[in-house]
């Protein structure tokens, strides 16, 4: 079988499940990047140099044998191109295409009423509803958007994005995290308004108030960091705070591994949030928003991780409260969290599902998995 993944370009939230497939299918794969990476993914160190490796190739440097490869591979995946030119003569040739995408209408359903959207819908998705061509959602949200527009019926599957997999024995994992001493949190992310950091100082406030003993450590950069800085000062909470700027993932995976507790506070723009699954993996307390499109696929409330409302921080503080008054009670839903990762939402675990998924397709038998990645993708309402 040949596999073709067409996406804008590789990066570390894409590569582990491409070795996947690449260990499986060998020179039978191939990622072609439609584009090469922004700027500011470059600065963010997402930079990835495509000349060695060994599956990818670049449809800028290669156009006529990159289409060629999409024209005559068994199977294509078309992630977000930028170039619907070259996924449409696939789709119209009747072979194995699926698509994967993060959500239509993030800002609002009713977006879906605009008639000049709905053509573009049309054209990209809804036309080929009868065909045997696949949706996998990125998110669990997505599938509301596609179902609402009557894209796809009966071919909506769960997907994400799945992250470098770290595993430990029993005695490495329980000695990532303090026992005594504070407990270490974590923030990682962009500082722009749709992740909303502000609400980690806020936090801060309060549990210094209570007299709880922590210490929060924030990763990343960007517009809002400034600000933070001077809240954190002006609050007398310098001491509380470690900020790390933007670290290579593997570092950033270090710092999770020592902290207690993640916190992911975007809000509903936030397609999947790559990193709750790092933090998941690294052992962590999951506290995110549910209105994020990884939540409700990862995370069962209570089991191996918690949610709390979109935007509502009283919430996200009640449950973070709950965890220092309880920590011995709740710290076991940090090793629940990373066997979810470990066992079941991981690239290895995925690739696989959906080369059983398109073996059966190609036999004309549309047949999801029973949990995880490529089982059916329930409808869910944004907001519910």
């Amino acid at each position: 079988m040949t596999f073709t993944f067409v996406s804008n370009y590789i990066n570390h939230h894409q590569i582990p499940f491409c070795e996947a497939l690449w260990k499986r299918l060998g020179k039978d794969f191939t990622f072609i990047q439609t584009m090469p990476m922004e700027a500011e993914r470059v600065e963010m160190g997402w930079r990835v140099d495509t000349d060695e490796i060994p599956y990818v190739m670049c449809l800028y440097d290669d156009e006529y044998e990159c289409l060629k490869k999409i024209m005559e591979s068994d199977v294509v995946l078309f992630g977000w191109t930028g170039r619907e030119d070259i996924v449409t003569p696939r789709l119209r040739s009747g072979k194995t295409t699926l698509r994967v995408s993060e959500r239509l209408y993030r800002e609002g359903q009713w977006k879906a009423i605009s008639p000049r959207g709905l053509v573009a819908k049309y054209r990209e998705h809804i036309r080929y509803r009868k065909q045997d061509v696949c949706m996998l959602c990125a998110g669990a949200y997505a599938a509301s958007d596609f179902h609402l527009i009557g894209a796809y019926p009966e071919k909506l599957f769960q997907w994400g994005y799945f992250t470098a997999l770290r595993t430990y024995s029993d005695e490495k994992f329980t000695a990532l995290k303090a026992e005594d001493g504070p407990l270490q949190i974590v923030w990682a992310g962009r500082f722009i308004p749709l992740k909303h950091p502000e609400y980690v100082v806020r936090l801060a406030k309060t549990l210094r108030e209570k007299k709880n003993a922590f210490h929060i450590h924030m990763v990343g950069g960007g517009e809002l960091l400034p600000a933070i800085l001077q809240e954190t000062e002006r609050e007398g909470l310098a001491d509380a705070f470690t900020f790390h700027g933007f670290m290579p993932p593997e570092k950033v995976r270090d710092v999770m591994e020592r902290c207690h507790i993640h916190l992911f506070t975007s809000n509903h723009l936030e397609g999947w949030g790559a990193v709750v699954n790092e933090g998941m993996n690294s052992g962590c307390v999951e506290v995110v928003n549910a209105q994020v499109g990884a939540a409700p696929y990862l995370i069962k409330h209570g089991e191996n991780g918690l949610l709390y409302p979109n935007g509502n921080y009283d919430k996200m503080e009640a449950l973070v409260l709950d965890l220092f008054a309880h920590w011995k009670e709740r710290k076991q839903m940090g090793r629940a969290a990373y066997e979810t990762i470990r066992d079941l939402w991981n690239a290895d675990h995925a690739a696989a599902s959906l080369l059983r998924f398109v073996e059966r397709l190609q036999r004309g038998e549309i047949r999801p998995e029973a949990e995880g990645p490529m089982s059916a993708a329930p409808i869910i309402k944004p907001g519910k």
